[in-house]
């Protein structure tokens, strides 16, 4: 490595960000850039420790200790190639990932672990920069044309790996613009839609094909795809949100989490907003589910002036340390505060909602609630639940968003006339060694096939499924899989 003894002279250092009370008053990314000598510090920390496990952490396989020691040592190039060998869009990962490879950082056993994330994410900006990222159109084309049903990272990442090798890329998206989930699940003030529209942009330069407003199987043909491509990418992603079906369910001021998301996304994109407007502006909000997706919501909520903002989750409080249920190098599943939290918000555990209560005009003005609790096993996982006697309790709220997490994708339409296979958890059936689904020519990747999950799988299982969709065309694939990456 560039510096042997790096990990023991520099502690971590993390960017600084705009204060709370300014950044909530724009949607704009709010981090600062590390200095260049801070940059190379954090790069000297990376030990050279034998077996990095990070890359067995990284759902992508990223050659971790490589691409930092080219960044201490200033070679913005080779660390660029190094980290795109892996990793189609480390503009994204290096935003909103959370970064596994971190959890299983080496130095992370006794000490805070290398800043991976932060450091991808510099490369990659500091390469667009340096004009080293250009776009690479594929020198012959194959004559095979593949369809991309869904263009959120899984679907991306299938189809730059496709053309990548050849084949006539087509990307079909049902909404009025491309990215799915990275451009109306995550709000601007996690990943501005400029860096989304930077990529889709240099795919469309290599010769991708973008067709938006096309939802295959309503007004797109299901039959022109199956006779015109030569195979099909499923990679729509797993869309139907978790409810909570109890009484006052139907209260006006019940919404899912995405439906506000994207409304917003839309209004900062000048966008319109095709059915009513959903907002926190002066209401109490309360958000149901402690995930990324609730922590969104708070941040959101607090952008458009909420009068105050609670966030529940039924499960208990994660710990703040990792224990001996959560060893070094599995990924800890530990209390996270984000930078949404720090904006404003408070925070409860052990929450059961027992129903909402609307008012005589049907609106929404209170929840009812109780405190639970949970059952531990040996594991130290919690299995079953009991209330609190004497903690039923009303809250006021005029607005309730369910962020509770997605069950699987959208049945009704594509799944169902292809007549592909189910899995017991309703995911569309497709090994993880092949990809493919009932039907030969049809793959599937990312949420549709794995079910809900992170955004640098949905990458990770685009890319393979590529791998197997080339190898179907053409009998062999110029394609690398994770576990046997080349890079120059």
């Amino acid at each position: 490595m560039g510096k042997v003894t790096g990990f023991q002279e520099y502690d971590r250092v993390a960017p600084t960000r705009e204060e709370a009370a300014t950044r909530v008053k724009h949607y704009g990314e709010f981090l600062n850039e590390l200095p260049a000598t801070e940059l190379n510090n954090q790069a000297a920390r990376c030990m050279d420790c034998g077996v990095p496990f990070c890359q067995s952490g990284c759902p992508l396989g990223n050659v971790i200790p490589e691409f930092n020691d080219a960044v201490y040592q200033g070679k913005w190039e080779l660390a660029a190639n190094i980290l795109l060998s892996t990793n189609n869009f480390p503009e994204f990962t290096g935003r909103i990932c959370p970064a596994p490879c971190e959890s299983a950082c080496v130095l992370g056993i006794n000490r805070p672990p290398v800043s991976i994330e932060e450091i991808e994410k510099h490369i990659i900006e500091i390469a667009f920069e340096k004009g080293f990222i250009k776009a690479k159109a594929p020198l012959i084309r194959t004559g095979k044309k593949v369809a991309v049903i869904g263009s959120g990272p899984a679907g991306l990442a299938a189809a730059a790996q496709l053309n990548k090798v050849g084949h006539e890329v087509t990307v079909f998206e049902r909404d009025d613009a491309p990215g799915g989930l990275l451009r109306y699940g995550i709000p601007d003030f996690k990943l501005q839609k400029n860096v989304v529209d930077r990529r889709i942009d240099l795919m469309k330069e290599e010769g991708i094909i973008f067709k938006c407003n096309a939802n295959v199987g309503e007004n797109v043909e299901i039959g022109t795809l199956l006779r015109d491509f030569s195979a099909i990418v499923l990679a729509g992603g797993s869309t139907i949100p978790r409810d909570l079906p109890i009484d006052g369910r139907a209260a006006k001021g019940v919404h899912f989490a995405m439906d506000f998301l994207k409304q917003q996304n839309k209004r900062v994109a000048n966008r319109a907003v095709e059915v009513e407007d959903i907002l926190a502006t002066g209401k109490n909000v309360i958000v149901i589910g402690g995930g990324d997706t609730g922590s969104d919501c708070i941040g959101t909520s607090n952008r458009h002036g909420a009068k105050s903002v609670t966030q529940f989750e039924i499960m208990p409080m994660p710990p703040q340390a990792r224990n001996e249920h959560m060893p070094w190098p599995n990924y800890p599943m530990l209390l996270k505060n984000t930078s949404s939290h720090e904006e404003g918000a408070q925070r409860a555990w052990s929450v059961n909602t027992k129903n909402f209560i609307a008012d005589e005009n049907g609106k929404l003005k209170a929840l009812k609630v109780v405190d639970v609790e949970w059952e531990i096993d040996a594991n130290g996982r919690p299995v079953t639940f009991k209330e609190v006697a004497g903690t039923e309790r009303d809250l006021p709220c005029e607005l309730v968003l369910l962020a509770m997490g997605f069950l699987h994708p959208q049945k009704e339409g594509l799944i169902e006339k292809l007549g592909v296979e189910l899995d017991n958890r309703g995911n569309v059936k497709a090994s993880e060694h092949t990809y493919q689904t009932n039907i030969a020519k049809i793959f599937a990747a990312g949420d549709v096939r794995r079910g809900q999950s992170l955004v640098v799988w949905a990458i990770s299982e685009g890319r393979e499924a590529a791998r197997k969709v080339d190898e179907y065309l053409m009998g062999a694939t110029q394609l690398t899989s994770k576990d046997a990456v080349a890079y120059a």
